[in-house]
């Protein structure tokens, strides 16, 4: 069975000791979740936030900051002056002057994506209070994305029940949290990013299904014309990718399925990549999976940034912070 993030972890950890940046440094989810991390070895963590806050947090977790636990508070960090000189480079043009770039260093989100930018830490984390729209926003104006990306999008893991049924495994959904109708292109870039995050957290070459309610020609609508064209465009820009398209989610999961309705393919009733046409069918999709066949999903999780920089759920648990400290680490490693 593919290993969990902190499994990967625990098995193979970086040549070089990880740092993550957590920027609501009081939650008490969030500071449960990075002492986990920092006591199952898989990182050193900065938590961000007003110093006395942060204290207590961890004051009521029986902890406080040393020997890889560090705060760094925004109002008085000695970092604060150089992160807004360069958030006001960076925001110039937008009409940022000095003062709202001091004021920007100083929030939490920013702090940390900085910290990030600037190679104080591997990645950050944030959501868990912060809105999606947030996070991603200040990780875009940030950190930036990788040059060839052309947009960020999400994905959730997905991991079977232990109890599964024979055929499950673990796969990749995307874009279940993000980008609400990609077209074509957009399709294809997530596709594409997709592949890369399943070898850097599954662990595995990717078999990518481009989803639809039709499978190879069953059903004709522009919607169904949208799968077919980033399906081609995939396998015209990355001919070295295993993809099939258009393909209903059985046709892609089952092998019986596949087989009949695919023949030949050798993603069909394989896949461990799914790619869903429209958020509405990704974010059904795994909440789907994950309450109706057991799975459990970890994510939302970026992708396309130029460094790590992850969202949690608002409704998220400490095990669910460690999981993607652990995530963010994994694609650091990815893209060394």
């Amino acid at each position: 069975m593919t290993k969990t993030p902190i499994e990967l972890l625990a098995a193979s950890a970086p040549a070089s000791r990880p740092v993550v940046a957590l920027s609501e440094g009081s939650d008490p989810r969030i500071v449960a979740g990075a002492l986990a991390a920092h006591a199952a070895n898989l990182a050193d963590v900065i938590l961000v936030g007003p110093q006395a806050e942060v204290e207590a947090a961890l004051q009521a977790e029986g902890a406080s900051a040393g020997n890889g636990v560090a705060i760094h508070d925004p109002a008085t960090s000695d970092l604060t002056e150089a992160f807004a000189a360069e958030y006001h480079a960076l925001r110039k043009h937008k009409g940022v002057d000095e003062a709202a770039a001091r004021k920007a260093a100083e929030t939490p989100l920013v702090y940390a994506a900085m910290l990030v930018r600037l190679g104080h830490a591997t990645g950050t984390v944030g959501g868990a209070i912060h809105t999606t729209g947030d996070v991603v926003r200040t990780a875009i104006q940030v950190i930036g994305m990788t040059p060839d990306a052309g947009m960020v999008s999400s994905f959730f893991l997905m991991y079977p029940p232990e109890d599964a049924r024979e055929g499950a495994r673990a796969m990749l959904y995307s874009d279940c949290g993000l980008v609400i109708d990609p077209n074509p292109a957009e399709l294809t870039s997530i596709a594409a990013a997709s592949a890369n995050s399943a070898r850097a957290l599954l662990r595995e070459e990717p078999k990518i299904a481009m989803l639809s309610f039709s499978t190879k020609g069953s059903a004709s609508h522009p919607a169904v014309d949208k799968v077919t064209e980033a399906t081609d465009t995939l396998r015209s820009q990355h001919p070295g990718l295993e993809v099939d398209g258009e393909l209903q989610f059985d046709a892609a999961f089952v092998p019986s399925v596949g087989a009949r309705k695919s023949p030949g393919s050798s993603v069909a009733g394989q896949a461990n990549v799914m790619i869903f046409p429209n958020l509405d069918a990704g974010n059904i999709g795994y909440k789907i999976t994950q309450r109706l066949g057991g799975y459990a999903a970890i994510g939302p999780v970026m992708q396309g940034l130029a460094k790590p920089a992850n969202d949690l759920s608002r409704g998220c648990t400490a095990e669910d912070v460690t999981q993607i400290i652990a995530v963010t680490i994994l694609q650091a490693i990815g893209t060394e």
